[in-house]
């Protein structure tokens, strides 16, 4: 069973509703996650009702049936929501960890020049990166194609690809999340994205 203490009786209510919310999402009734998860409908309606004390191995059951975790089950929120960003701002950028993931990065970064005409300039590593441009007209160049990305628009890429970042016709803001190995490939090279003066 899970402790139960007066602490952790808010942690009881929120996995309850967590498998309900979850079950929803997927649009299945409570038969259809009942049989899923190997429980008898009236069982899974009172664990989600509070009427059955939450045993661990039912948990584990229902967090892989509902395709999930049990830490992502049972995770609670950190105190701290709220994250200021480290600013550079010789390079016009800032930069936010993701908690959650501590090797994806997020970066807000101002870009003025365009992105290199030799394409031996161009960048290819393990990753994936997603930017987002906030204003003004990105350019992304992968492989041999060239991407025009106007503002609100977004771009996703893998990072084996050859690729290169920068503007169209005066500065633009873009905002790049970039998972573990693309960070670190940028790393690597010698081109941390908290660093450079284009995107890449």
């Amino acid at each position: 069973m899970l402790p139960m203490t007066q602490d952790n009786g808010d942690l009881d209510s929120l996995v309850r509703k967590r498998i309900r919310a979850l079950r929803v999402a997927q649009g299945w009734s409570l038969e259809e996650l009942a049989g899923r998860a190997n429980l008898s409908q009236s069982s899974l309606s009172r664990i989600e009702n509070g009427r059955r004390r939450l045993a661990l191995d039912q948990l584990v059951i229902l967090a892989r049936a509902l395709d999930t975790t049990l830490d992502q089950l049972v995770e609670t929120a950190d105190d701290d929501v709220i994250t200021s960003p480290m600013i550079d701002s010789a390079h016009g950028l800032m930069r936010w960890p993701v908690k959650g993931d501590p090797g994806m990065t997020v970066v807000r970064q101002r870009m003025t020049q365009p992105p290199p005409e030799n394409p031996a300039r161009m960048r290819a590593h393990p990753g994936r990166e997603w930017l987002v441009v906030l204003s003004g007209t990105a350019v992304l160049m992968l492989g041999h194609r060239r991407f025009r990305v106007e503002t609100h628009q977004a771009a996703e890429f893998p990072t084996m690809m050859p690729h290169a970042i920068g503007t169209a016709g005066g500065p633009c803001e873009i905002l790049g999340i970039f998972d573990r190995d693309a960070r670190r490939g940028h790393q690597r090279e010698g081109g941390d994205p908290d660093t450079r003066d284009t995107a890449e």
